[in-house]
């Protein structure tokens, strides 16, 4: 599956410092320790429906830590997916009478055209579930060989079961106890009053053939994947064990990068899937999350519509650090404008203050667990005083303009 284009990243002086950020089960702001090449895995969007600033919140997140870690000299493998074989949209799909195939891929087409406006790096791997079938079926395999997981005993439906007591370090991801889990288990997707099953928490791997359903063969018949084996399974095809970096929103703690780590660390032995859990605070409207069961969302696409800058957009989100949960209104949107209206006046100046030191804290600001209220508050800060004060530098406003497209991603011409 084809991503999205790439926009240029221009280098700056130097090399920016090495990325700390927050890992969700150390619960701590902890070095990344990244090889030459850092390794990521983001989990994508289920294409039932257009991108909603809940969306691109997450993505742009993970946009900041591509471009960090291109800032302080490392290559990147970005690997993410696409759930175009699911529940909701097949129910979506039935409900607008449309394909689910089609449905998927009109979706998946109006999300990279998203991405591509708000200047988010595509990832180097973009893969459908539907295109890493062979994939599941060979690590649901391995767990059912090495134990790991079950058929369950039901003549008609056979699926295949995850045992969540396969691994001796369940649960460390999220830290939450068992009624914790077993109440986001339900509301999330699983199925914790399956029949069959030896406990409510184990999770389904493959799901075997209902009428009217898509399927695929199979050893352990014929059937489709589970929701959380699929990014398991493109993760270890794709970058293998040990990746520097699991990310999605917070949403995605328990149950799905609980298990997905699970599956992994049962198939290959190794003791943690990835060496830090990333994740991304939630976007609000009216006092609750943006989520499309409840209908609150604010579509990228219709913000596009409307005319909005989509570097608006980015510098909106961006105004409120990523592991906050945050909301969305018409005054975060016209004080992203305002901004961008004055940092571009400031850097088409002729001369402006010397800028070594706002792009060093900048830099600093953004290695430091993504502190972007701070980042944008030292630019802010360097924009009043060229603005009001001026200054003697003839290369400080495209210093400035440089750093802002290369760490931000927001272009001031």
């Amino acid at each position: 599956m084809q991503s999205w284009p790439a926009s240029s990243v221009p280098a700056l002086p130097g090399q920016g410092p090495q990325l700390r950020l927050y890992d969700s089960a150390d619960r701590q702001i902890r070095p990344v320790a990244a090889g030459e090449t850092a390794t990521m895995y983001v989990c994508g969007i289920t294409p039932y429906d257009a991108t909603h600033l809940g969306h691109a919140a997450t993505y742009l997140t993970f946009d900041l830590v591509y471009r960090v870690w291109l800032d302080s000299g490392h290559r990147v493998h970005y690997v993410q997916n696409v759930t175009d074989v699911d529940d909701p949209l097949f129910e979506r799909a039935l409900r607008d009478g449309v394909d689910w195939r089609d449905l998927g891929a009109d979706q998946t087409q109006l999300f990279r055209d998203d991405m591509a406006a708000l200047r988010v790096l595509p990832p180097h791997d973009y893969v459908a579930a539907t295109d890493a079938i062979a994939e599941v079926i060979e690590l649901v395999e391995k767990l059912l060989a090495a134990g790991a997981a079950y058929v369950v005993d039901d003549a008609e439906f056979p699926d295949v079961y995850y045992r969540a007591d396969a691994t001796d370090q369940f649960g460390y991801e999220s830290g939450y106890d068992r009624d914790t889990m077993l109440r986001l288990f339900g509301e999330r997707g699983g199925d914790p009053d399956r029949p069959g099953k030896t406990d409510q928490l184990d999770a389904l791997l493959w799901r075997a053939e209902r009428p009217g359903e898509p399927s695929w063969p199979s050893p352990f018949g014929p059937g489709r994947p589970g929701w959380h084996v699929e990014c398991s399974a493109i993760a270890l095809t794709r970058i293998g064990t040990g990746l520097d970096i699991q990310g999605g929103g917070s949403d995605l703690v328990f149950p799905h990068h609980e298990y997905s780590a699970a599956h992994a660390e049962s198939a290959t032995g190794e003791r943690r899937f990835a060496r830090h859990y990333v994740h991304a605070g939630m976007i609000g409207w009216d006092g609750h999350k943006m989520s499309k069961s409840r209908g609150n969302l604010v579509l990228v696409s219709r913000l596009r519509a409307q005319g909005v800058e989509p570097a608006a957009i980015r510098l909106g989100l961006f105004a409120g650090h990523y592991r906050a949960d945050r909301s969305w209104s018409d005054a975060v949107l016209d004080e992203a404008r305002a901004r961008l209206s004055r940092w571009r006046a400031a850097t088409a100046l002729s001369t402006a203050p010397d800028a070594t030191d706002v792009i060093a804290r900048v830099r600093r600001y953004l290695a430091d667990d993504l502190d972007t209220p701070k980042a944008i508050a030292a630019l802010d800060g360097w924009c009043t005083d060229a603005l009001e004060y001026g200054g003697h530098d003839v290369s400080a406003p495209n210093a400035v303009r440089t750093a802002v497209d290369a760490l931000f991603g927001i272009e001031l011409t």
